[in-house]
């Protein structure tokens, strides 16, 4: 039978259809966004236009909820909205048909416009409110977001009035140096690491010149100055020190390799032996036959030349790195010198010029880091070569003639007594703190919290996909980059809230990895793609509803749900 002439089934002649709505995780997202009074907060800040079918705090929400759930192109959010059940992005179905890439560009125009700093400030306090974070210790690093484009416009223009950043290059941490660039700043507390404070700057901005106007917007946070706030080596500057230490505040930083103090103890470690304190011993976190991850603490005798605090840091697995490192990289360093001196001896090369050799050593001493190590030096090889003085068959009275050739060449010796010297110190960095009242050992706590903030850079890198960005206009770019700040705190407390029901219930995994397999801490990711499926279908006939089929929750679901305080008819 032809396929046009099938008979239809005994549903589609009674009229009956059958519609899918795609729910996902977003009514589990919506919650959250609802407990920390996202839409009226933004509602408050971002100024209403009666003309505007959709909101520009509706249409912000949508862009916010997108980040999370699936982040796709401003131009396609139409099609990510129309893909989900009514409301799920919280705007209507009438609304949907308003939400163009201009009218969501236009949003973007009005919260760059809008006081951010205030506007975060606002939400990070309903959250301490709400969820009963605490502001008493504080993580702050930034990191560098790459542009692929020339944006020539984009050097820190005036846009209605206020300063857009400047998309310039800059020192890349993505190490790309070709690409110009963006400086996002993110601190975040303790206590969960949920993102508190979020800053966008220009693109060759030094991370030592934030860490004031970054403390102070803190202040403004915790109420009060005493809260202690831990940063990198950047920190470390009798500017930013000095700031902090007058307003009483407190703070933990690494101390950079070019202070004296540094030097000073590693000069004294050769000829002596700290009275280390262990801190940790534990397993080795990768090999589970491999050496035990140690940790000891020492505070120097003497202050720094500020008179704060110093604690030197050593760790076991850090040594065996290092080392292992350092040979490494001399070892390749080795090689090159090795290939460079065969391209001198053949008669083809290029590099004929003394300045031209001594740029290569310089350049191969840099790239492997051990001009410390390795002590290179051009030499010139000469090259005798005898020919008759005249022409003709040589006899016993032939006279010859010496032609001398020159040849550069490298010759390198390894610097036992600088390797020797370096491990003994190796597995060692000094931390500072203003803060007498704490302990060796409570300082390292504190500053071991820093790795955390670069698992939230991971998230907003590759998770939610910050860049490539899709926009040309710098000024919807920062307003864009908030969204994504304010997008990492929802996912902070997702996290934040099911790892502390567990703690509370005593769960210690859940087996809500791919395959069921057990994860001991749940992150925001893996809890939405659990409801990534969530789907409700609803039975018509003739176009009216007849009967509405909600989402059957797993166990599993249920029990997530139950853990995040989430009621299940949410879905």
């Amino acid at each position: 039978m032809p396929r046009s002439q099938a008979p239809t089934s005994t549903m589609e002649e009674a009229g009956f259809t059958l519609h899918t709505e795609r729910l996902g995780p977003l009514p589990l997202i919506n919650h959250f966004i609802e407990r920390i009074g996202l839409t009226e907060t933004l509602s408050r800040f971002v100024a209403s236009d009666r003309r505007c079918a959709v909101s520009h705090a509706s249409a912000l929400g949508v862009l916010l909820r997108s980040i999370i759930v699936e982040r796709e192109p401003i131009y396609r959010q139409q099609e990510t909205v129309h893909g989900f059940a009514d409301g799920m992005f919280g705007i209507s179905a009438r609304e949907m048909g308003h939400l163009s890439d201009d009218r969501l560009g236009r949003a973007l125009d009005h919260l760059f416009d809008a006081d951010r700093t205030a506007l975060l400030t606002e939400l990070v306090l309903a959250v301490g409110q709400r969820f009963g974070v605490r502001f008493e210790e504080f993580h702050n690093d930034s990191t560098t977001i790459s542009f692929c484009g020339s944006y020539r416009g984009a050097g820190g223009r005036q846009i209605r009035g206020r300063t857009a950043p400047a998309i310039t290059y800059g020192r890349s941490k993505a190490h790309r140096p070709d690409l110009k660039q963006l400086l996002f700043i993110l601190t975040m507390s303790a206590d969960g690491n949920v993102p508190v404070a979020f800053r966008c700057t220009d693109g060759n901005t030094s991370d030592s010149v934030t860490h004031i106007e970054t403390w102070n917007t803190l202040r403004a946070i915790a109420g009060s100055s005493d809260f202690l706030y831990c940063a990198d080596s950047k920190l470390c500057s009798r500017e930013n020190m000095d700031h902090i230490d007058r307003a009483g505040g407190r703070f933990v930083t690494v101390m950079p390799r070019n202070r004296l103090e540094d030097a000073q103890f590693r000069e004294w470690i050769q000829t002596h032996t700290p009275e280390w304190t262990l801190v940790w011993d534990r397993p080795n976190p990768r090999y589970g036959d491999g050496p035990r991850d140690c940790w000891y603490v020492h505070r120097a005798p003497l202050p720094s030349m500020e008179a704060w605090s110093i604690v030197w840091v050593w760790s076991t697995l850090l040594t065996l790195r290092q080392h292992a490192r350092r040979l490494r990289n001399i070892a390749a360093a080795i090689e090159q010198f090795e290939d460079l001196r065969r391209r001198l001896a053949s008669s083809k090369t290029r590099l004929r010029g003394a300045p031209e050799i001594d740029l290569q050593i310089k350049l191969l001493l840099e790239q492997h880091h051990v001009g410390r190590y390795l002590k290179v030096r051009r030499v010139v090889r000469e090259e005798h070569v005898f020919k008759q003085a005249r022409r003709g068959r040589p006899g016993p009275d032939t006279a010859y003639r010496k032609i001398t050739k020159r040849r550069f060449d490298v010759q390198w010796v390894i610097d036992e007594d600088a390797i020797t010297y370096d491990r003994r110190s190796d597995g060692c960095y000094p931390l500072m703190t203003n803060d007498r009242t704490l302990t060796a050992a409570q300082v390292l706590e504190a500053h071991k919290g820093q790795p955390m903030i670069e698992k939230r850079f991971e998230q907003v890198k590759t998770v939610h996909e910050i860049a490539p960005v899709f926009l040309k206009n710098e000024g919807r770019i920062e307003a864009l980059f908030t969204l994504y700040a304010i997008a990492l705190l929802v996912q902070a407390l997702i996290e934040r809230e099911l790892r502390q029901a567990m703690a509370r219930e005593g769960i210690e995994e859940l087996p809500i990895y791919p395959e069921q397999r057990q994860c001991a801490h749940p992150t925001t990711e893996q809890v939405l793609r659990l409801f990534s499926l969530a789907e409700r279908h609803h039975l018509l006939q003739h176009g009216h509803p007849v009967q509405v089929f909600d989402l059957k929750l797993t166990q599993l679901q249920r029990q997530v749900l139950a853990l995040l305080g989430v009621p299940p008819g949410t879905f």
